[in-house]
């Protein structure tokens, strides 16, 4: 048994402090409201959330920074990934001295185009070996109930992986250990944008053939930019890969995929958003992100490319179709 702290109670970071209390830690959980943390601590339910799962006694909630760190083995990241440097920055006093991070965000920092790790080394002020990603076919809301799932712990230090493992080994929730966190954190993010594109599939009618082969082949293209900054292969055939892929395109639970069906019946950005609570999807901001980074390295990323034309350069989702479909013709 080990002090968790995970900072962030969205329904993501509710889900895993949740799964980290019922493998037989000590969890706080950081909400940024008072009135949220408050409503956590009186009922054992996080009404914005996850109103109707109800909370296991050692979860305690603080909208505190420095009480909810105070002498915590393991330090969660569950807040979103834009948001990571400047609360980091902004809890950096009372982040533990020798506390394992583990990331759960999907993203690269819009600005510098730097992975969610890095992001933790440079703001934080930690050496990637205390830095983890948690990664794979992961929705929240099926976990909360207590469905069976599997998950990527990935760290450079395999002793800290092996201690994520145990501390997040809830009778449900069976996490994998692995030392590619470029690999997972490319994955975790690349998925989102092909889950818009499945969405906006979804949308216009299109069936299974159609995001059978936006899965397929958009899992290619993400292995290929992986390859290129340094993962291995065959992370992308695994959970953090293949897994997260299929999960997120194809759930209506995946906000991503929501999100995009929204776009593919004609919604504009505004319009997607205010159906989801004025949240702009993940993908989003990442499709502008990836298809940067792709070019920089010189990357072919087709999907990408179209979903980001149509997020971010008003490009109609049947042409984004026509001109997938009428690429030039080559071998597999």
């Amino acid at each position: 048994m080990v002090n968790v702290a995970v900072m962030g109670a969205g329904s993501w970071g509710t889900t895993m402090a949740k799964v980290f209390a019922e493998a037989g830690n000590t969890v706080r959980l950081w909400a940024r409201r008072e009135a949220q943390a408050q409503v956590i601590e009186s009922t054992r339910r996080n009404a914005d959330y996850l109103p109707d799962i109800e909370l296991p006694p050692a979860i305690s909630a603080t909208s505190d920074p420095q009480h909810a760190l105070d002498n915590a083995s393991i330090v969660v990241l569950a807040v979103p990934s834009q948001t990571v440097r400047t609360n980091l920055e902004a809890w950096r006093e009372y982040l533990p001295s020798d506390a394992t991070f583990v990331s759960l965000a999907k993203g690269v920092e819009r600005d510098t185009r730097m992975r969610m790790s890095q992001v933790i080394a440079e703001a934080a002020d930690v050496p990637p070996e205390r830095i983890a990603v948690l990664s794979g076919p992961n929705l929240a809301r099926e976990i909360a109930e207590s469905q069976p799932a599997a998950t990527v712990i990935a760290c450079p230090d395999e002793n800290r992986a092996k201690l994520v493992q145990a501390a997040a080994s809830a009778p449900y929730f069976r996490p994998y250990t692995n030392s590619d966190v470029v690999g997972c954190e490319i994955g975790g993010t690349c998925k989102n944008v092909i889950a818009l594109a499945c969405g906006m599939a979804a949308g216009r009618g299109l069936g299974e053939n159609t995001i059978a082969t936006l899965i397929t082949r958009g899992l290619a293209e993400i292995t290929r930019l992986g390859v290129e900054l340094g993962a291995e292969p065959r992370t992308f055939a695994g959970l953090a890969g293949l897994g997260d892929l299929v999960a997120t395109c194809s759930s209506p639970l995946s906000r991503n995929r929501t999100f995009g069906a929204r776009l593919g019946e004609g919604k504009t950005l505004a319009e997607a958003s205010a159906a989801t609570n004025g949240q702009i999807a993940e993908g989003v901001v990442a499709s502008r992100v990836v298809f940067e980074l792709a070019n920089a390295h010189g990357v072919d990323m087709p999907i990408t490319q179209a979903v980001f034309a149509v997020c971010h350069e008003d490009m109609d989702v049947n042409e984004m179709i026509l001109a997938l479909m009428g690429r030039s013709k080559k071998a597999e």
